[in-house]
Parts: C-alpha cells; structure tokens; sequence
C-alpha cells in the first residue's frame, strides 16, 4: 500500500500543468449574448462560451482543479488564458451537471451540480432581458432599453481592465497562489484617508507598504481631501486616481490599441501589463520593485533577501515553519517561560519593520529611539546602518549568531513562486538545488509502467465484479478534487462585514440568539449576516466549533461562507436564501401565504428537513443535535426546497454542566418557541437527538393543519365545544383517537376538520394519514419510544409516490 501510495503521488505530478487552465477551442457558434431561459454547461466548456464581438474576451466555466470550476472571464488571445474576473472565486463548481443560466426572473445564476445557486446577480424581478459580454471585458446584464443593471466591472476580482473603476466600496484581492483562484491576504483600497492603499491583511497582522508607509501622505504626494475615493486605468495605459495617485505604462506610445491589465498578483505587489503578439504579458509598470518591500512575504520572523533572486531565512534560533509555504514565517527553537532571567540579542544593521507599539525616547542614557514591537514580522537589512534589532533571549540559551550576514538562505523559495492545485492540494515547490531529469524521467516511466498494471489487475479483479463500481471510481475520483476547494471557509474581518451589509442597515430579521442582516460579498453572492448577542466565549473556543460548523455542507442546510471573531463581535456568515422562513409561508405575514404553499410543496418541506436533521444525527463529522428546530429556522429557497439554518448554534451558545447536560443559556431557550420543545428539556433529562425529532414531530403537524400548534381550536364533544384551545398531551391523545376510527370516517373528518382547509381538499388522503402519524409517534412523552429521525427519513420518502385523491399544487 505504502508503495503504490508514492507511485500513485508521482503518477499525479504528470497532470500537474493541466489544473489550473481552460481548456480552449473554437466554439462551435460564437455568440456575445444570453437571453431569458439560455444557459452555459460546464460539460461543454471549451466550445459552450460567450465571446465579445471582437473576439478579444471570453466568458464561461474555467478549471481550476481537478473537476473545479469559475464561472469567469478571460483574455482570449493570451497564451496562458488570463483570467480578468471571476464570479465564484472562493466557490468553484463540480465539472458535472454545473451550469450559468440566465433566468426568466431577470438573474444570472451559477448553479452547482445539486441544483445549488452558488452565485446570482442582482436583478431577480426587475427588466432584465439579456446578458453580454461587451469588447472592453465587462459581462453586464440590462434591459431592452440598454440599461445597465449590473456589471462584471462593479464586482473587480484581482484585476482592473481599461475604464474599470476602483471605488471606496469595491477593492482588489489577490489570489492566495498561482493557478488558485482563492482570495489571498493582500489588498487594493481606498482607506478611511482617502489614500489609494497596498495592504497585507493577513491572519495574525495587517499592515500597509505602498505607498512608503513611514511617510505622510503629501510626502508621498498623495492628498486625503477628496473623498470621491474613486481610480481608473484608461485605454493608453495611464492610472490615476482621486488622491493624485499617477503612473503610466512604459509604452503608452503604442496608444489605445494594445490589451492591458492592472493586477494585484499573488505575491502581494500591484502590476500594469501590456498583451504583446505572441500572447504574452510584459510589465510596462510596478508598484515595488524590490519584492521585499511587500510586507508578509516571508511570514513572522522571517527575513528577505535577493540572492540575486527572492529568498527567504530565519535568524539563528529559528527554523522554517513550512520550507515549502514561507507565507506561514518561523518559528522559535526555544520557549520564553514566564519569570525567567532573559537578555536582549542584538542584530546589527537589521529591522523587522513595522509593527511598532510605541516610541521611546533615549532610552537607557542613550540618545536614540526605541520601538518596541508588537510582534516580528518583515524583516530586512535596512539603508540605516545605525539602526539594529534587539530579540528577547532565555538566559539559558546561548551562543545565538544573529549577525545579519550569517543568515542561510540556500535552498529556501519564497513563496512568489508558482503553485499548482493538484487532486490532494499540495503543491509541487521549485527548489535552487538541481535534479537530474534522466532519473527523474525514467523514475516517472518506471512509476507509469506500475501503475498500468495495478489499474489493469483492479480492472479485471474489481471492475469486471462489480461493472457499477467502474462509474463509482470514476465518481468518486473527479469529486475529490472538486470537494477540497468547495470545502472553503473563510474568516472575515468586522469592517469587512460591515461594508457588504452596508453598515448592518438591512435588516432581515431579529431572533433571540441575534440580529440577521442581508449583504452582497465582492463576488457578487448575497449573504445573509448574523450578529450574535450575548456571546462570551473566547476567540480560539469560537473558532473550534466554527470550524466544525463550517465542514457541514448539506443540501438542505443553509451553507456556512465564514465568520467574524473580532473583539467583543461573534458574526455568522451564511447563503441568503431568497423565501425567508416556513412560518411566513405557512402561517401568513410578509412573503408568500399558506395557501401558495401546496401539499406537494408541504411535502417536499417535510422531507427535506428531515433529510437535513438525519444528517446532523447521523452523517455529520461531529454529531449535532440542532435544539431549536421550528418554522422560523426553516428557510425556503426560490424552488421552495427547505434549508435549516442556525445548526450548531446552540452550541455557541450553552455549556455543559458536570453531568454531561447540555446546558442552554437564556439566549438559547428563548430562541426555541415553548411549542417545540421537548418535555425532557423542563425534566433536566439528558437531550439527545430526540429532542429534534419531537420538535420536527410538532413542525409536521403544522404542516398539515396550516396553523400552529399552540393557536389550535379542537371541536368536539364537551370542554372542545366552548373553543377552548387543548393541552398539547391531551391534543396528541386525542389525535390518537382519530387515528384508531374507520378510514372513511377518519377521511372525512381529516379533510373537514383536520387537514389545512386552504387546500381546498388538494391533498393525498393516504399521506396525511401516515404523516399524522408519523408526527403523533415523534411528539410522544417518552424519548425512547420516538423514533430516529433516519427512520422518520425512510417512512416520508416511502410516501412520495403515493397517489392523491385528487390533483394537489
């Protein structure tokens, strides 16, 4: 195993330059346009295209790994397929069943294999007639008038064409690595200044390094009193921007006709590129031209180097914390233990620049100026010889060599060099040493002649058994690369959160556990923001379980994009979905009504929750018990198929009490309706998956009546008569009644009395019967005699093709 596992690793390294590109040809009808109902195939991607009228650009699905794809833009003529914009950057989609489409409701969307919108336009319910990809690279949807509704050219990736604007709401991010559309730590933008920014924003540190951060702003002739904050590269290769920021290409005199690009590349510094002849990019202008000058380059404790060549090191006591991922910086030999004696190691000639806590004048009966540091990072030989480093030492080791010129720097890449996405995302690195390509090429031969006969003997002692399992292999080969960049989960800064939702102005919704507002992300996907209230748990508690929380990815639960642990802030960052909550669709109130809301649509609710809660209980990596299942955590996507929201928050916000018992909070119990809550909660039982299938027993019986639980009026004989609403225990008995009385008898009264009278009598008789049932069994006292929300599963997916009575919505 452990050698075909190394045959199998190289055998990989052969298709290594095939991942990060589309394949191209000549489409077989080239077209510049999508009208309502058209759409683009992932399956067909080198011919399925949109193409400008010129020809210079191309739009469609763009690998980018292993069964991966962007919906995105690209340079047509360039040699290398250039990306300019990208819609889904942080979301690729599976290379099957993947399609764009330009929808009847005025909205281009990007749809993932299961049906899944990963990313739409705004312009759902407007004019909206057509969608074109014009000469200058911008993909803009408008209605038959001309009207712009929305641009590619408003949503900028990491790039900037010709007559692009940068604004103070929209900014340029890297990609995290070459031939990885991911975004990255380094950023274009307008600051609360006015001024035109480089920044690295990075998981431990930001900073900014262009322009010359230890200068004022007129000092880098620069001027923070417009505050338009608005910039724009024109045709000829001239950028300027509204706080004086100028520069021009080095061959502005060959005029408008020449294909340029401004870009923030992956290594963190800002490039304008001219398209020449043969397909290939020139630097016409550069931010930095000494690569070093960008700031996290190296990581922590690293220093930068040209040898004459980037590189990087770390002082004596440090090693690399990744040789292969120099981004991830040193680490140290030894430990500071606290009250230790120490001593202060000096570096001569040498910063770590930036980072400063503070000033301190002529310290120590000297008569210069100290800076102590927050945390070390960027460093580099500076042009003031005078000025020198001092690193905090245990006493106990000794013999530290940090003269600057005794610094390693052989055999160590930066991590500026190309990277490639593989099926097992690693990355193949380029190291100064050199190979000897006759062995290497005749390892890979020999390994390729191996891996020939393992894949024959599979096929005859495997496939030939088993002819399914031929397609499974297949299956379950092409996902795997597609599942490791759909897995992304990102953390995002507080004023990041607060730019997309426009301050938290637009308000969705209030809960007991938050506040929930709507935002747009820079790719263009809607969001929907959740402030948590009351949250004190530590950053590094926090972001365990939403690293657990952000792994789930169901269809019928809404997908988690990332969160924010900034301080006293703990946000939530989910898929928006477009028909709010089954309470509004169900029992009336803003959004769709119950009577839109038909059997077949009920039905399809009910298995999709339980599909969803049957994965929380059984499938998920970590098991979950959801605690706060009702209509309100039920949202209804544009098809009107389920997705539950707020899993795994209960957990956020509980703790566990000596016995094991979840706990809830206050914030918790008053999220959960008193209606859906199970009788063990105020018994101080143990909760257990159960306590959901009672709560989606409750939701069931709602689905079938239309109204809820605690608002019911039972008609029969005696107390009933008067109208006076029933305990719920005694509700359920006498349901059980009903349910023990002949079919006809029981028909009858289910469609006079008991089943939702919106309907009109538009429902299967047969499965309202089994789904009271069903539901009567999940609601009762008892835990143990409720059944498992997969045998819930089975029993609802058993009822789907069970003829109705009569014809039902």
């Amino acid at each position: 195993m452990r050698a075909h596992t190394i045959l199998t690793s190289a055998f990989l390294l052969l298709s290594l330059s095939s991942l990060s590109s589309p394949v191209l040809s000549a489409p077989s009808e080239r077209r510049s346009t999508l009208w309502p109902g058209d759409s683009i195939a992932v399956e067909d991607a080198s011919g399925d295209l949109l193409v400008s009228p010129m020809g210079n650009f191309s739009c469609g699905f763009y690998k980018v790994a292993t069964n991966a794809y962007t919906f995105a833009i690209w340079f047509t003529h360039s040699a290398d397929a250039t990306v300019a914009w990208t819609a889904n950057r942080d979301a690729p989609v599976n290379g099957r069943g993947s399609r764009a489409a330009f929808r009847k409701d005025g909205s281009l969307a990007l749809q993932d294999f299961d049906g899944r919108v990963v990313w739409r336009t705004n312009t759902s319910g407007t004019q909206a007639d057509r969608a074109q990809l014009l000469d200058a690279g911008n993909l803009v949807v408008s209605d038959a008038a001309g009207n712009t509704l929305w641009q590619s050219f408003h949503w900028p990736t990491d790039t900037l064409l010709p007559d692009q604007p940068i604004t103070r709401y929209k900014r340029l991010v890297s990609a995290s690595a070459k031939g990885l559309p991911y975004s990255g730590y380094y950023n274009l933008y307008f600051d609360s200044n006015n001024i035109l920014n480089l920044i690295y924003d990075g998981p431990e540190i930001s900073s900014n390094y262009w322009p010359d951060p230890f200068k004022q702003w007129w000092e880098n002739n620069r001027t923070a009193f417009n505050s338009s904050r608005y910039g724009s590269l024109d045709t000829h290769g001239r950028f300027t921007a509204s706080d004086h920021t100028q520069f021009n290409a080095s061959d502005m005199e060959a005029g408008g006709g020449v294909m340029r690009r401004l870009t923030l590349d992956y290594d963190g510094n800002l490039r304008l590129y001219s398209l020449d002849g043969g397909g290939r990019w020139r630097v016409t202008w550069v931010a930095l031209p000494r690569q070093c000058d960008v700031h996290g380059v190296c990581g922590r404790y690293g220093v930068c180097a040209y040898l004459p060549e980037l590189a990087c090191s770390c002082p004596d006591g440090f090693v690399a914390a990744d040789a292969g991922d120099w981004s991830k910086g040193c680490r140290r030999e030894f430990d500071v233990r606290c009250g230790e004696p120490v001593y202060f190691a000096e570096m001569r000639s040498f910063d770590f620049w930036g980072v400063r806590l503070q000033l301190y004048p002529g310290r120590h009966m000297g008569t210069g100026e100290c800076y102590p540091k927050i945390s070390l990072w960027n460093g580099l030989a500076p042009n003031i010889l005078k000025q020198n480093i001092f690193l905090k030492v245990p006493a106990r080791v000794k013999s530290l060599n940090l003269n600057p010129a005794a610094l390693d720097f052989h055999g160590h890449a930066c991590t500026v060099h190309e990277q490639n996405a593989s099926v097992s995302a690693s990355y193949f690195h380029a190291r100064r040493n050199k190979i000897n390509f006759a062995y290497f090429y005749s390892f890979l031969a020999a390994a390729f002649v191996v891996e020939s006969i393992f894949i024959v003997v599979g096929y005859v002692f495997v496939f030939r058994a088993d002819p399914a399992a031929a397609g499974r292999r297949v299956l379950l080969r092409d996902e795997e690369g597609y599942a490791l960049l759909c897995s992304h989960f990102r953390r995002f800064t507080y004023d990041e959160l607060s730019d997309v939702t426009g301050k938290f102005t637009d308000k969705l919704g209030r809960g007991a556990s938050g506040t929930v507002y709507k935002g747009v992300l820079e790719d263009g996907r809607s969001v929907a923001v959740k402030r948590l209230d009351d949250l004190t748990q530590a950053d590094e508690v926090f972001r365990s379980e939403m690293s657990v929380i952000g792994r789930i990815n169901h269809m019928n639960l809404v997908r988690m994009w990332g969160f924010c642990s900034e301080h006293s802030h703990r946000i939530l960052v989910s898929e928006f979905v477009e028909n709010g909550s089954l309470d509004k669709a169900l029992f009336g109130g803003a959004g769709a009504g119950g009577s839109e809301l038909g059997w077949r649509s009920r039905c399809k609710v009910a298995v999709g929750v339980a599909k969803g809660l049957a994965y929380l209980h059984h499938e998920c990596l970590e098991w979950i018990v959801h605690c706060d299942v009702k209509p309100e955590n039920i949202l209804l996507d544009a098809e009107l198929d389920p997705k539950i929201t707020d899993f795994g928050l209960v957990k956020l916000l509980s703790r566990r009490d000596a016995c094991g018992r979840l706990v809830l909070s206050r914030a918790a119990q008053g999220g959960t309706s008193r209606g859906y809550v199970a009788p063990e909660w105020a018994m101080g039982l143990p909760i257990t998956g159960k306590a959901d299938v009672f709560s989606f027993g409750v939701v069931l019986l709602e689905l079938i009546r239309g109204e809820r639980v605690c608002d019911w009026v039972v008609v029969g004989g005696g107390e009933e008569e008067k109208g006076v609403r029933m305990d719920f225990q005694r509700l359920v008995g006498w349901l059980r009644e009903k349910m023990m009385e002949r079919d006809d008898e029981r028909s009858s009264w289910m469609e006079g009395e008991f089943v939702d009278p919106r309907l009109r009598g538009d429902f299967s008789h047969l499965q309202a019967a089994v789904m009271m049932e069903l539901a009567v069994a999940c609601v009762d006292e008892d835990p143990n005699r409720r059944p498992s929300m997969n045998a819930v599963l089975q029993k609802l997916l058993s009822l789907e093709d069970a003829a109705p009575v009569r014809g039902y919505a």
